[in-house]
């Protein structure tokens, strides 16, 4: 048996040594000043970002249920074509998880159901 590491009490923290550095270029450089011409500011007349979908007042959000892949699908549909704007899982996952779900099915063996109710 190896003799060659220790072994500590767990919970107890290990100290930990603060090392504080100065860098002695940092501390002699020279001070940079700008004309107002050259500085830059952040401007505060741009718009928050924003993560809605475009035309939102025609999706709407609806959640269902695939029986194939036996999982919910979450998707945001355009209310004037009913098409479907985004989703998730995507179709591949989908179709994925359905392959998977019916390779399970094929594989267990299919057991009777216990009618009697006396136990």
């Amino acid at each position: 048996m190896s003799t060659d590491f220790s072994i500590r009490p767990v919970g107890i923290p290990a100290p930990a040594q603060i090392i504080t550095t100065s860098n002695a270029a940092a501390n002699e450089a020279v001070q940079t000043d700008l004309p107002v011409s050259q500085t830059v500011a952040a401007s505060g007349t741009s718009a928050p970002a924003r993560n809605d979908l475009p035309n939102n007042e025609n999706i709407s959000r609806q959640v269902v249920f695939d029986q194939a892949a036996a999982s919910f699908v979450f998707q945001v549909v355009n209310d004037r074509t009913d098409a479907v704007v985004n989703q998730f899982p995507d179709e591949a996952m989908l179709r994925r998880r359905a392959y998977f779900h019916a390779e399970d099915l094929k594989s267990k063996p299919s057991r009777p159901l216990n009618t009697d109710l006396s136990a």
